[in-house]
């Protein structure tokens, strides 16, 4: 049966992930905006299938990266979880 505070350290690491995966959305949107805005916008005003193709690649290329950074972040936290636990 899951207690009180069972509930609670869950909800404190869900809500960390949540936080750190938010961080990394925000700033993923922010680097390709610097780094790559100029080109898209170029490539949407004149090439709008290389655009498409590419804007796809970068939003699964994205899916991706975050899953493994998440992944990894889970991994580094779920002993200290079962640790909190004891």
């Amino acid at each position: 049966m899951t207690t009180n505070r069972d509930w609670k350290t869950s909800l404190r690491f869900f809500l960390l992930e949540l936080a750190f995966y938010a961080a990394l959305v925000v700033g993923y949107f922010f680097l390709v905006l610097a780094l790559m805005g100029k080109w898209l916008l170029g490539l949407f005003e004149h090439h709008r299938q290389l655009y498409a193709v590419i804007a796809l690649t970068l939003m699964v290329g994205q899916g991706f990266g975050l899953e493994a950074l998440t992944r990894g972040l889970i991994g580094w936290l779920e002993p200290q979880r079962r640790k909190d636990e004891r």
